[in-house]
């Protein structure tokens, strides 16, 4: 009994609170609601203020991480670009293409906060503060109506209460004269008592007056003070509660509505995360790896052995010192030739290789210090571009062969610059190109034949020789690039063949050796046919041939670390400027040291000191080898 009796109370406690009224129950708290209600805008003022600060915060990330995902964009024709045919470049790509979106959803949220929240609250703030503006006007009034009755009464109150007592002081004095037995008849008439009792009865009337003026106003105030306490105020407090409860209703829908702006993203930020997840797992090892093969595959053998060299042979036969350094150069020719890709070229930048033009001829006429008669005319000096300019070049440029820098040489139409490989993923994606170009103006063939016949059933519509001379700028193109095609196609054609017939050559040579545990000797052909140290690849072979001397020479230039040794020394006969790569100037009778002689292309090879060494014309100097020399010899 007694916990239904608790659950009775509970209950109607809880009916009590929820039908509590400021107008019953807070009709003496206007004051303090004034100030409670104007905490509630300045709450809604700030909670407005938070969410522009947040969907400001939202457009800067927004802001930032779209820079973010631009700057690591692949750039137009760059590196990189080239770059994403591998899967984690790729997978990076898709990254950054989904984190662009999921900022385009942040911008949403900020949009969503502004447009749903902070102009509806910003407007309903402006709405909030007439509305209360307005209540408490009325209030107001209502309480100086109260506050002005009130005075009516006090003033008839204070009027009355004069008046009862002027009455009384009027009877008074009457009653006195009335009462006096000393007074004779002759006082009485002199003093006028007849006029102090009419004196005395004004007085009471006009005291009745008042207090009949009194009765009016007091029922007349406490008519007007119930109507304020108990219709007025409540009423107008009525209104004041449900203009702060629309306002605290409000705010929680703008709470919720904050929350379904994040809410309503969800979803796209979601595929955005599954987007990257499914880009990571889109990434190959093995393919990435396989694409490093195609990309940097050149279809070279590898170097075969190195062959036995007899120098016992040289011992038995008398030798002069210029053969013998023939010898000796032409042997580490040989052995060098075949470890070309194990070679260290830390010499390229100081040295790029003799002269490909053949040396001047000495001056026919003596310089001006020179002291031989009939001395040689002076070269004439070739203009090319400075030394270090070329180097920058060498070091800029991404699609050039060593050997064709060394040369001085640019890229082919055929790319026979190029490895096998590389030259025929080069043709073929030029062919692809060309069949593309190729269709384009097909489909432009046909659509303008079309139009000339629309043109010749309907004259009306244009004229159809003036459709023939674009006709036969497309015939002119189309031929041209069937011609292209058919040439690229006969490159592509041999290189394919090329790299069969060596893959054959290949397994057979592997299948000679598993069965003789030995390497084949026609490997070593077959390197020196397909391939040269430089990466290039050469369809003539007379043309290696013919450069096969000079592919030894770059081969010598890329030594070990230790600076080649000294062979003797020479003296320069005449000066010689050195504008050519790969060359040295000298002044007219300088010692030089000379560190590799002329191999019958006229340029012996000489250094100055330790930095400095190149080519110069063997015409020019005057030579004294040391066939004692060691590489021993200090520099001056």
């Amino acid at each position: 009994m007694d916990s239904n009796r608790g659950i009775l109370t509970l209950r109607r406690n809880g009916r009590e609170t929820m039908n509590c009224s400021w107008g019953t129950e807070l009709w003496d708290q206007f004051d303090n609601l004034e100030k409670h209600t104007q905490w509630g805008i300045e709450f809604v003022e700030r909670y407005t203020k938070f969410v522009k600060e947040r969907s400001e915060i939202e457009l800067n990330y927004a802001k930032q991480i779209r820079n973010l995902s631009k700057k690591y964009q692949p750039k137009k024709n760059s590196r990189e670009e080239e770059e994403y045919k591998y899967s984690s470049c790729r997978a990076f790509l898709m990254t950054l293409n989904e984190l662009n979106d999921y900022a385009g959803q942040h911008e949403i949220v900020a949009e969503n906060l502004n447009t749903q929240i902070l102009s509806e609250l910003s407007r309903y703030i402006q709405e909030l503060k007439a509305e209360r503006k307005s209540h408490f006007h009325d209030g107001r009034r209502a309480q100086q109506h109260m506050e002005n009755s009130w005075k009516q009464l006090e003033s008839s109150k204070r009027r009355f209460e004069r008046d009862c007592k002027e009455a009384d002081r009027a009877q008074h004095y009457f009653e006195k004269m009335d009462a006096d037995i000393n007074v004779t008849k002759a006082d009485v008439e002199k003093r006028c008592s007849l006029k102090a009792r009419q004196q005395a009865q004004i007085r009471h009337q006009v005291a009745a007056d008042s207090k009949n003026e009194y009765l009016s106003c007091l029922q007349k105030f406490n008519k007007d003070q119930s109507e304020h306490y108990y219709t007025l105020i409540p009423l107008i407090f009525q209104r004041i509660q449900e203009m702060e409860e629309r306002r605290i209703e409000r705010v929680g829908e703008s709470m919720r509505t904050y929350a379904d702006v994040d809410r309503r993203v969800l979803p796209i930020v979601s595929k955005c995360l599954d987007g990257m997840n499914k880009a990571a797992e889109s990434i190959d090892p093995k393919m990435d790896t396989k694409q490093v093969v195609e990309t940097y595959k050149s279809g070279f053998e590898p170097p075969g052995d190195v062959e036995f060299e007899d120098y016992s042979l040289s011992m038995r036969r008398a030798v002069s010192e210029s053969s013998f350094l023939n010898a000796r150069g032409e042997s580490r020719r040989r052995s060098r030739g075949k470890l070309w890709p194990f070679i260290k070229r830390n010499k390229l930048m100081s040295l790029l290789a003799s002269p490909r033009q053949p040396p001047p001829p000495p001056p026919t006429s003596p310089s001006p210090s020179s002291a031989v008669p009939n001395g040689p005319q002076s070269p004439p000096q070739q203009q090319k571009e400075p030394f270090a300019q070329r180097i920058n070049g060498f070091m800029s440029s991404k699609h050039r062969s060593l050997r064709s820098l060394k040369r001085g040489g640019t890229s082919s139409e055929d790319y026979s610059h190029l490895p096998p490989e590389q030259r025929r993923k080069k043709l073929q994606a030029k062919l692809n190109d060309i069949t593309k170009d190729l269709q384009k103006e097909m489909d432009q063939r046909d659509a303008l034949a079309k139009m000339k016949d629309v043109y010749m059933k309907n004259p009306h519509m244009g004229d159809p020789s003036s459709v023939d001379p674009r006709l036969e700028e497309i015939a002119h193109n189309i031929d041209k690039l069937q011609q292209e095609a058919q040439k690229f196609e006969s490159w592509l054609a041999d290189v394919e063949g090329k790299l069969l017939e060596k893959g054959d050559v290949q397994r057979r040579q592997s299948a000679h050796f598993d069965s003789h545990g030995h390497a084949p000797v026609g490997n070593n052909c077959a390197q020196n046919r397909e391939s040269s140290p430089d990466g290039s690849y050469t369809e003539d072979h007379g043309v290696e041939n013919q450069f096969k001397s000079r592919s030894t020479e770059f081969d010598d230039e890329f030594d070990d670390e230790d600076p080649l040794p000294t062979i003797g020394t020479c003296k320069a006969l005449y000066p010689f400027e050195g504008q050519n790569e790969g060359t040295i100037s000298m002044a007219e009778g300088e010692m030089l040291y000379v560190i590799e002689e002329d191999k019958g292309d006229g340029w012996t090879r000489v250094r100055r000191n330790e930095d400095e060494e190149g080519y110069v014309p063997t015409s020019y100097i005057k030579l004294y080898f040391d066939t004692n020399a060691k590489g021993a010899m200090t520099y001056i």
